[in-house]
C-alpha cells in the first residue's frame, strides 16, 4: 500500500465519493471535495498525484480545468473524469482530462484505471519533451540497476561544444532542431550497434548519455562523431558554413569567432564491481567529458574502471 499518494476526488455525489474512497483506500490517500474552489486551494498547497472529477455532479468546474491545465506547474497533473453515459457530452476540447471512466464501471475498473494513470504520469514525467528521450530519473535508474546486478557496462556522456553561441545567433528554435537531431543520431546509432541492453537518455540542454555494453561503445562514439560532423554544417547559413565559424560576442562584449558545433564524449567503462552508486559513475563521466571538451573538434575520451 502506498499511503503517501494523494488522490483528490471532486464530486458532490455522496454515493460516488463513498464508492471511490472505499475502492481506492489501498491505492493511496483519497481526499474528497465537493467544490472546485476548495479543491483548487488544496492543489496549490500540495499537488496530488491524481485528480478524479465526477463531471455529472461538478459540471460547473469544467471551465476551471482549463485554467488549471494552462498553469505550467499543474499541466502534468493527471486528471481522470467520471462520466455518466446518459448525460450529454460536449467533447474533449472542452473537457481537458487525461482519461475517463463510465460511472457504471467505477465499481469494477476504478482501481485499474487509477493505477494506469499513475504509471502513465510517471512515464511522461521521465521523458524529455523536446527529444522524447528518457530523462534523469530513468538514467539514474538504469545505471543503478546495472550496478546492483554487477554487470559490466559503458556510460558515454555527450555534450555539444559552442552550443550557446549557436543558440544566441540562430535562436532557440534552431537550437532545438540541433538537440533533436543529436538525440536521434545517438539513439539510432546506439540501437543499430546493439538493439538490446542499450539505453539513450537526455539529461537536459545539450547533454546526452548512452549506456551500453563495453565492446560496442568505441564504435558508437566513432559513428556518432562521424555522423554529427557531416550533418551539423547544414544547420548553418551558407556564409557561416563557408567561413567555418560564426561571429558573436563573449560575455565581455568583445567580438569573437566561434567554431561550428562539435560534440565531446566522456566514456566510463565499469567491469562488474567498480561502483556502488550511480553518482560515482556520473561524476567520473563528467570529469572525462570535461577533459574531452578541452580537445579541439569532436572527440571522445575514456576512463576505464576495472
Amino acid at each position: 500500500m502506498v499511503v503517501s499518494r494523494t488522490i483528490l476526488i471532486l464530486s458532490s455525489d455522496i454515493a460516488v465519493t463513498s464508492l471511490l474512497e472505499r475502492k481506492l483506500a489501498t491505492e493511496g490517500d483519497p481526499v474528497v471535495f465537493s467544490r472546485f474552489s476548495s479543491a483548487y486551494d488544496s492543489i496549490c498547497n500540495e499537488m496530488p498525484h491524481l485528480l478524479i472529477i465526477d463531471v455529472t455532479s461538478s459540471r460547473d468546474s469544467i471551465p476551471m480545468l482549463g485554467i488549471l491545465k494552462e498553469d505550467p506547474l499543474f499541466s502534468g497533473l493527471p486528471i481522470l473524469a467520471v462520466l455518466n453515459e446518459n448525460e450529454p457530452f460536449a467533447g474533449w476540447d472542452n473537457l481537458l482530462v487525461d482519461d475517463y471512466i463510465w460511472k457504471r464501471d467505477v465499481e469494477k475498473e476504478i482501481v485499474m484505471r487509477v493505477q494506469l494513470c499513475g504509471l502513465r504520469g510517471q512515464r511522461m514525467m521521465e521523458i524529455n519533451p523536446l527529444t522524447r528521450l528518457p530523462g534523469n530519473i530513468s538514467i539514474n535508474r538504469q545505471l543503478q540497476h546495472r550496478i546492483d546486478r554487477g554487470e559490466s557496462f559503458a556510460l558515454a556522456y555527450a555534450d555539444l561544444d559552442n552550443f550557446k553561441p549557436y543558440n544566441d545567433t540562430y535562436g532557440f528554435s534552431r537550437g532545438d532542431d540541433v538537440l533533436r537531431i543529436t538525440g536521434r543520431l545517438l539513439l539510432n546509432i546506439t540501437k543499430n550497434r546493439l538493439s538490446e541492453n542499450s539505453f539513450v537518455g537526455h539529461i537536459g540542454g545539450d547533454d546526452f548519455v548512452c549506456i551500453t555494453e563495453p565492446p560496442v561503445i568505441e564504435e558508437i562514439c566513432h559513428d556518432v562523431i562521424d555522423a554529427f560532423d557531416r550533418i551539423i554544417p547544414t544547420f548553418y547559413n551558407p556564409e557561416d558554413q563557408n567561413r567555418g565559424c560564426i561571429l558573436g560576442y563573449d560575455r565581455s562584449g568583445m567580438e569573437r569567432r566561434f567554431p561550428l558545433l562539435t560534440i565531446s564524449i566522456g566514456v566510463v567503462i565499469s567491469q562488474g564491481t567498480s561502483f556502488s552508486h550511480y553518482g560515482q559513475v556520473t561524476e567520473i563521466a563528467a570529469e572525462v567529458k570535461a577533459y574531452a571538451k578541452m580537445q579541439e573538434g569532436s572527440c571522445y575520451r575514456f576512463n576505464r574502471r576495472v
